[in-house]
């Protein structure tokens, strides 16, 4: 008895979980994929596009059709910059270098669209939600945030919040981009309600 229980588990059991691993859960995957993703994620997840306007430090448009436009306009999920030309707020302390920042390192690139497992995958406006990875796995996303030009996103859940928040504490820290000179009443509304001890 002890032969069979022993054989189990150091012979059968590493086998089905190296099976498992290898073949099986990634046909498990492809499958729930195919029968229960969304068309969105099925037409824009892990797909390559061209960036081919920048409409400002948070969003930008990719070179393919969302069934009613030339384009699809994707809100990078994640992260807010400064506002350049909001009808309300109008332009924003730091809003032009954040536009910059943003277009400069993705306007005309191929970039992989990336869907978030938590996170909605169309905002209020229809814009697709998505986190924009460069060939070298660079993520714009995380970039806009690491630098300064933008603030982490506190007001929607999203797998990589956690990992957001704390580009954004480093960036505060070291003082980079936006952070060096911007006062608290340059900040949204909707962060200095979320973190009402920032630059107090």
């Amino acid at each position: 008895m002890y032969a069979l229980w022993a054989t189990f588990f150091f012979f059968v059991l590493p086998f089905v979980v190296v099976l498992d691993r290898q073949f099986l859960r990634p046909m498990r995957q492809a499958i729930r994929i195919a029968v229960w993703a969304s068309e969105d994620r099925k037409r824009y997840h892990g797909q390559v596009f061209e960036v081919v306007h920048i409409v400002d430090g948070d969003t930008l448009d990719i070179g393919v059709s969302d069934g009613q436009n030339p384009f699809t306009r994707v809100r990078l999920l994640g992260v807010d910059t400064p506002e350049t030309h909001h009808p309300a707020i109008g332009q924003m302390y730091f809003g032009p270098e954040a536009t910059e920042f943003t277009a400069g390192l993705a306007d005309g690139q191929q970039v992989t669209v990336l869907l978030d497992t938590v996170a909605d995958e169309r905002d209020r406006y229809g814009r697709l939600l998505a986190y924009i990875e460069f060939p070298d796995g660079d993520v714009l996303n995380e970039e806009i945030i690491r630098s300064g030009h933008g603030y982490a996103d506190l007001r929607f859940s999203h797998s990589r919040f956690d990992a957001y928040v704390q580009l954004m504490e480093a960036a505060i820290a070291e003082r980079k981009g936006l952070w060096r000179d911007v006062k608290r009443e340059q900040l949204p509304d909707w962060l200095r309600r979320r973190r009402p001890e920032l630059l107090r």
